[in-house]
């Protein structure tokens, strides 16, 4: 669930309300496809309950790369470059996800300057994170020791730490709201 930790953490009140309006729920079935690699993608997705798979394509035979449950951001790289995605993610179970159009967010981004340097701020965040993960799992950590100093590329950063409760609660504040729609 990390995913919505970072971007619900770093959003205010209002912009989380503002998501759950613009969006609209969708229900998935099992063996959905909710993104197809090389595919233009006009939305963003926040996975409220279910699990996804990724897939990629390696030796012309699909390979399951990642799996993706509640809580998690779906799109967010398509939103940012605007190129096709480079996996598949195909509905493992059934599953709900909120579905928030590019051009929705685009317009909000234009007429509140305020939403964009959250939103864009919650991305590069996480973002950042995501690199630092994979950078260490491939082994690239440098030489340099871990120390006080130094944290752990799993580690959350403190600034990001401190927002978890909250954007808990506003992640399940959504699931309420929509729970009924």
């Amino acid at each position: 669930m990390k995913r919505v930790l970072f971007i619900l953490g770093l959003l205010a009140d209002t912009d989380v309300e503002w998501l759950v309006g613009a969006g609209k729920k969708r229900m998935l079935s099992v063996g959905e496809s909710l993104v197809t690699e090389g595919i233009a993608l006009d939305s963003l997705f926040i996975v409220l309950d279910g699990l996804l798979g990724v897939i990629i394509q390696k030796d012309g035979k699909p390979l399951e790369v990642d799996s993706i449950g509640a809580g998690e951001v779906v799109g967010e790289v398509s939103l940012l470059d605007s190129r096709p995605p480079t996996a598949t993610v195909t509905c493992k179970e059934e599953a709900v996800v909120l579905q928030v159009s590019h051009l929705a967010l685009q317009s909000k981004f234009d007429t509140d300057e305020g939403f964009a340097a959250r939103f864009f701020r919650a991305l590069a965040v996480f973002l950042a994170h995501r690199f630092r993960h994979r950078v260490s799992g491939l082994g690239y950590t440098g030489s340099q020791e871990l120390d006080e100093k130094t944290r752990s590329p799993d580690e959350i950063d403190v600034s990001v730490l401190d927002n978890v409760v909250l954007a808990g609660a506003r992640f399940r504040w959504m699931l309420d709201r929509l729970k009924n729609t």
